[in-house]
Formats: structure tokens, C-alpha cells, sequence
């Protein structure tokens, strides 16, 4: 949660006007994140960060980790329709910037559709 806390934190002080990341989907257990993580760091996600000594490898969690890992996927993929499902166990997050100094209205948008 700190590394969304910390995006959202970022984007608000350098005023882009929209984003678009894919992340892990909450209530799900360990197995099935870290089922889309290997598969995500496995197909092209650049995973190196979320190795032990890695940039961003703190929070040391199967969620905070899998958020890494799917949304380097996503990216790597050029946001590409289907490149933000891992079977289920993500979802697509559009960032817009409604308001002056970056306050931000957070509309979910699920990899199948509107939901």
C-alpha cells in the first residue's frame, strides 16, 4: 500500500494530468499474487528492483511485490488490452488529475471491462 501511497504522493507533486498502472487485486492470498508474479517477471516484467537489495524490494510483501511485477508487464507491453489480467488477479487503475495541486479522483477500471 506504501508504494501506491507513494505513486499517488508523486504524481501529485509533479502535476501529470493522468496515469495508468496495472496492480495486484486485494482480498486475494499469497498463492495466487505470487502466481502472477513469477509470471509476470517470467514474461518480460523488468523484476530486478523487487530482488533482495533491489530498489524497491521494501515493503518485502507477496502484494507489494506482485504490484511491481504486473504493472512492469503492463508497461513493458505498451498497456495493452489483456496485459493486465494474470488469470483474474489484476486490475487496471487510471489516475486522472481533476483538481489544481494534484488532488486525484481514482476511477477502477478492470482488465474485462467496466466494472
Amino acid at each position: 500500500m506504501s508504494l501506491l501511497f507513494s505513486l499517488l504522493l508523486f504524481l501529485a507533486m509533479t502535476g501529470h494530468s493522468s496515469a495508468t498502472y496495472c496492480l495486484c487485486k486485494d482480498g486475494l492470498g499469497d498463492q495466487a499474487l505470487q502466481k502472477a508474479l513469477d509470471y509476470a517477471c517470467g514474461a518480460g516484467a523488468d523484476c530486478s528492483a523487487i530482488l533482495q537489495k533491489g530498489g524497491c524490494y521494501n515493503p518485502n510483501t507477496v502484494k507489494d511485490h506482485c504490484n511491481y511485477a504486473v504493472n512492469s508487464y503492463f508497461q513493458k507491453k505498451g498497456q495493452a488490452q489483456g496485459s493486465c489480467d494474470f488469470a483474474g488477479t489484476a486490475t487496471i487503475l487510471l489516475l486522472l488529475a481533476a483538481f489544481p495541486l494534484g488532488m486525484l479522483i481514482k476511477i477502477k477500471l478492470y482488465a474485462k471491462g467496466l466494472k
